[in-house]
């Protein structure tokens, strides 16, 4: 956490209004049909993600299931390992390996449970964390990435509260009312119950926070300034937001942040947990290849005009490149009761 710097009248209109924009990212329509097809085939299904032609391939244990998936319009590819038997894998690393600096998520690719290092995991945690991923035999594999897995906040131009700086995500809004709110990272709701411009007005009060565990918080405007329900794309143009979904393993996203503005990459898992350095824990996260630095947190991770997450944290830069994990925002929305306009 740093010290903030001074929001010009610009910056704040942009940053209140939305400030996080989507862009040309990817279609919704493979994250409707997973989600459609998941349902059907029940305990048949052991996930499904987007491969490099943009089909969505939908993994299964059986041949009923595969016609099924086929019969849909997905690419149907019959794994040896259950959603259950990954689960039970994933069950055993949240019981023996919460060691600060790891995550791990289902890869359904793979058909495995993909377990992340950062640099931070080295000596005694290192082979301790071998040792649970090695008991898992090919149900699991072991990866290190550079960098260390952090809650982002840092200083800069961005909403402002408790002397630190993160992004605001989406607004949001009752259904049926006008009552008006802004969604950003728990993490950052944790430390402040306002957010302000840099001249000191208060423009949000916090409602709820929830973090660690979850990552999001929902603050209520209190000030008269416009918020209409678009992100940034740090281009000089904005995106209108219409819906929130959740992704698909394998799809192009979009995440702006405060600090590094508008960038791209892949998901590459869903329900991820994720270890922080500094000791904390959140579950049930996005994982992506997108790069986040710090300020960026609570911004948002969203394809085309559908919202997708919050901004929770990650490893590495938007120079070397690096990993990022988000809050769904669709539990989001259902704890507070709100929707994405």
């Amino acid at each position: 956490m740093v010290r903030t710097s001074t929001l010009t009248t610009a910056t704040v209109a942009a940053l209140v209004a939305g400030l996080v924009v989507s862009a040309p990212a990817a279609q919704a329509e493979p994250a409707r049909l997973a989600d459609t097809l998941g349902a059907r085939l029940g305990a048949a299904s052991a996930g499904s993600y987007v491969d490099e032609r943009g089909q969505l391939v939908v993994t299964v244990t059986d041949a009923a299931a595969a016609k099924t998936a086929s019969a849909a319009g997905a690419r149907a590819k019959v794994v040896k390992h259950s959603a259950a038997t990954l689960g039970t894998s994933s069950g055993v690393l949240d019981r023996s390996a919460r060691i600060p600096g790891t995550s791990w998520g289902i890869d359904p690719a793979t058909n495995q449970v993909v377990v992340s290092a950062d640099a931070t995991v080295t000596g005694p945690a290192l082979t301790r964390l071998k040792s649970v991923v090695d008991g898992l035999g090919d149900t699991a594999r072991l990866e290190h990435v550079g960098g260390s897995f952090r809650p982002a906040i840092a200083g800069g131009d961005a909403i402002l509260g408790g002397g630190v700086r993160c992004s605001l995500g989406f607004n949001v809004k009752t259904p049926g009312t006008s009552t008006a709110y802004l969604l950003t990272a728990g993490h950052c709701g944790n430390v402040t119950s306002t957010w302000s411009t840099s001249g000191g007005q208060v423009v949000a009060s916090r409602v709820g926070t929830s973090f660690p565990g979850n990552d999001y918080a929902l603050f209520r405007y209190t000030s008269d300034i416009s918020r209409p329900g678009e992100v940034n794309l740090y281009n000089g143009t904005r995106r209108d937001i219409a819906r929130a979904g959740n992704p698909v393993v394998g799809q192009t996203v979009g995440r702006s942040g405060s600090t590094t503005g508008f960038h791209r990459g892949k998901v590459t898992g869903l329900n991820v947990t994720v270890n922080y350095a500094d000791g904390t824990t959140v579950t049930g996260m996005i994982g992506t290849t997108v790069c986040v630095q710090g300020g960026d947190s609570g911004g948002p991770l969203f394809a085309d005009n559908t919202a997708l997450g919050l901004t929770s944290g990650g490893s590495g830069d938007c120079t070397s490149g690096g990993r990022s994990f988000y809050q769904p925002v669709t539990e989001a929305l259902r704890a507070y009761g709100v929707a994405v306009y």
